[in-house]
């Protein structure tokens, strides 16, 4: 397997430089400092609005992106889905029973109780050389007739996930997801207010933007867009079986992100987006065909040891091909994990196409039990020192963006006592680029306390 190793000594040495930095600017510091923080390009770190506010609203919904805007998120932020109409929408996850009222209106609707998918999937064998003996040695496809592109149409695998018996974002067009469709709350849904759940359609892309531009008239503030090219293997099938690779590129999915893109006349570094992927292939593509506007890489993981801080990958199901590896990778054979892009080689190979990296927290982070005492909760974390990643992807010349605080005790190192605000602020000091959160209310306060820790 392949890791990458918490350096403890560079960790520390890292966080009392940054730390005493940011005493010294508390005091006013040298006149002649070249930046007053420590993110890559000097600027303060940015917030950005996870979903829109889902810890207060239906995530991806008007009411959430409106909320995040409304509480000063700098960001808008969504995950991307061709509707069988080949119409960009925004929902987390293309099955649509965790967080959309589908599972109720199937009860009274026949048409969309019928659209629910049924048939198994077929599972194939890895082509590369497992690494974990523990490890799944086949993967589930929705191509269920090799012989038949259109079959995809009738299984639901997503990545490799198995959700038969789920209905799927890409059998509804734009007008009936708006007719049928409404969103929920998520993540810890038994936490979170529930009161306009089912009052809120799915959204477009287009009218994402078009919030975040009205927000940044009203405010003064220039918000930009953050959408995530989801799933892109599966919904370049899905796509094409629904008829929408009109230019017979294979890339319809990607080829309506650049549409969006230059239609809107963001196709500029400079330009108020970002398009991030966990997938390095759509980001390659996507840059191949001419999209010039600001990419990152996503980097996921699937577990921490809280004995060493490290990051785990490989998992004895599902989620090894889920977030262990891009999916590109698993399909083509490549059998390396997600860390092989956080070593300086793979950060430099990202440079090539992206501009920053979406890592998950603890690959930034490393959460420990010290001393260790067999740990295995968030409430055993009393040590979060920062590795190396920012400032290896910094010297790659890389933002970095990390995913995803929230406010309830339940995803918080014991460190921090139930205290949401005082998560951020390490990763602020160690030069964190943006975060993304769930409560981006909290991430503002925090990034308050930030400057006022540095005298700003």
């Amino acid at each position: 397997m392949h890791h990458t190793a918490v350096r403890p000594t560079r960790a520390r040495l890292l966080a009392l430089t940054l730390l005493a930095g940011a005493a010294l600017t508390a005091c006013g510091g040298s006149d002649d400092d070249p930046a007053p923080f420590a993110t890559l390009d000097g600027k303060a770190p940015l917030v950005i609005g996870h979903r829109g506010l889902p810890g207060l609203h239906p995530e991806e919904t008007q009411a959430a992106y409106e909320g995040a805007a409304d509480v000063g998120a700098d960001s808008l932020e969504e995950d991307l889905h061709l509707s069988k109409d080949c119409v960009l929408v925004a929902r987390h996850n293309p099955w649509l029973s965790d967080n959309t009222t589908v599972a109720t209106v199937a009860l009274t609707v026949p048409e969309v109780a019928a659209r629910k998918r049924t048939v198994a999937g077929r599972p194939v064998n890895v082509t590369y050389t497992v690494a974990n003996a523990n490890e799944p040695k086949t993967y589930l496809t929705d191509l269920t007739d090799p012989a038949d592109p259109k079959s995809v149409l009738k299984s639901l695998i997503v990545d490799g996930e198995d959700h038969t018996n789920d209905w799927s974002i890409s059998d509804f067009t734009v007008a009936e997801l708006k007719q049928w469709i409404k969103g929920t709350t998520y993540d810890a849904r038994a936490d979170r207010p529930t009161a306009e759940n089912g009052t809120q359609p799915v959204l477009t892309m287009q009218e994402i933007l078009d919030i975040a531009k009205a927000k940044s008239a009203s405010t003064g503030r220039t918000l930009t867009v953050y959408p995530e090219v989801k799933n892109p293997y599966w919904n370049n099938q899905q796509a094409i079986a629904n008829g929408c690779d009109t230019k017979k590129t294979g890339h319809p999915f990607e080829d309506a992100v650049l549409k969006f893109v230059v239609d809107n006349n963001l196709n500029d570094p400079a330009a108020p987006i970002f398009v991030q992927s966990f997938d390095p292939a759509s980001l390659k593509y996507l840059k191949s065909i001419g999209l010039k506007a600001r990419k990152v890489q996503l980097i996921d993981g699937n577990d921490t040891h809280l004995d060493t801080g490290v990051v785990t990958y490989s998992t004895s199901d599902v989620y090894t091909f889920v977030d262990g590896r891009p999916y590109s990778w698993t399909i083509n054979g490549d059998g390396r994990y997600f860390d092989a892009m956080l070593t300086p080689a793979g950060l430099a190979e990202i440079k090539t196409y992206a501009d920053g990296i979406g890592p998950w927290k603890p690959q930034v982070m490393a959460w420990k039990q010290v001393p260790y005492a067999g740990g295995t909760k968030m409430s055993d974390i009393n040590s979060v020192t920062p590795t190396s990643l920012i400032a290896d992807a910094h010297k790659a010349g890389l933002v970095v963006h990390t995913y995803t605080f929230r406010n309830e005790k339940q995803y918080l190192p014991g460190l921090y006592n139930g205290d949401p605000v005082a998560e951020y602020l390490p990763y602020f000091r160690a030069g964190i680029d943006g975060v993304f959160t769930d409560f981006a209310g909290t991430g503002v306060t925090a990034r308050a306390a930030y400057l006022k820790e540095l005298g700003r």
